[in-house]
């Protein structure tokens, strides 16, 4: 599963310079969208303008108006690839927590700043090498206690 998620992260190269299509309405907490301008503001790379076009088009609502099934910061979610099938369970957070070990992905990797506002249910899609996509659906969200 490392392996994956690594080649998730690899991904992330090619995603920055290319727009995913984001086919699901996306949500995010007051909470989580201010901390992640602020990360935003901090870090000066292709990832943040990615991370911040994502979030500049989700609904920004009060926590306790958030779906318990949204993917937010410090979730648990569990994804499918659409083509392949393959499913994986990441947990989304800052960069700094990221350990591609533990499957913790960063926000600011292409499946992070993908997966961040989505539902279940909801899916997104990028392009990748040899004008090929892939596509994921987020199959369970578990929120952090």
């Amino acid at each position: 599963m490392a392996a994956i998620a690594a080649q998730c992260l690899f991904i992330g190269g090619i995603f920055m310079k290319s727009k995913s299509k984001n086919t699901s309405e996306l949500i995010i907490s007051k909470v989580d969208y201010a901390n992640l301008m602020q990360l935003i503001e901090k870090t000066d790379t292709e990832a943040a303008d990615a991370l911040d076009e994502e979030i500049g088009r989700a609904k920004v609502v009060d926590i306790k108006d958030l779906p318990k099934s949204t993917v937010t910061m410090n979730s648990l979610v569990t994804f499918s690839d659409i083509d392949s099938n393959e499913e994986k369970t990441v947990q989304l957070v800052y960069p700094q927590e990221a350990d591609i070990n533990q499957l913790k992905i960063s926000v600011l990797s292409p499946v992070g700043s993908a997966l961040i506002g989505l539902s279940l249910g909801g899916t997104i899609e990028w392009p990748i090498p040899q004008g090929k996509f892939r596509r994921l659906k987020v199959i369970e969200v578990k929120q952090p206690e």
